[in-house]
């Protein structure tokens, strides 16, 4: 690839650091996990078609060499609830601090599959073919993990409030 300004993954590098923190659940793993992802993608920026979508390819690496590492080590996540939500909520009163809290252990206690659909979508603000595309999956088995994990995250808020809808991305309407 001789053009760099198309291979320029800078701007990427926040978005595969959120991405492999939401699969990791650890932010020196999540840290370990985009440096190897940036040495593969370095590796192989040959592999990279022009006018594809660069973010999208860099976020198929990370969650590939995070599934290549899981199957190596055969080992749960050590810290599955590292994270207590205090860097996901700022100005908040203590009530909404306290859901918000909630709500991002629920994340924390999806299933993988689930947890990596809604980042991507939700988070990330992939549509759900480019989610698809980055996991290698149907677009429709990417619908109906994002559907159970919003069901998975509403659960305990849906007595309290039915209307309670947790969307994301550009497909979701």
């Amino acid at each position: 690839m001789n053009d760099r300004a198309s291979f320029d993954v800078s701007g990427h590098l926040p978005a595969m650091r959120r991405y492999a923190r939401a699969l990791t659940r650890d932010g020196v793993e999540a840290d370990d996990l985009v440096q190897q992802a940036l040495l593969k993608a370095i590796e192989g920026r040959g592999s990279f078609r022009p006018g594809g979508s660069l973010k999208s390819w860099l976020l198929a690496i990370v969650h590939n060499q995070f599934i290549s590492a899981r199957r190596r080590a055969a080992v749960e996540t050590r810290h599955r609830n590292s994270l207590d939500g205090q860097d996901h909520v700022h100005d908040a009163g203590e009530e909404q601090r306290l859901y918000l809290q909630d709500v991002w252990r629920r994340f924390a206690t999806l299933p993988e599959a689930q947890r990596a659909a809604i980042h991507l979508v939700a988070i990330e603000g992939l549509t759900y073919q480019e989610a698809a595309d980055t996991l290698g999956l149907p677009i429709g088995t990417i619908m109906s993990r994002l559907s159970r994990a919003r069901a998975a995250l509403r659960e305990p808020a849906a007595a309290a409030d039915p209307a309670l809808r947790l969307v994301g991305g550009r497909d979701a309407g």
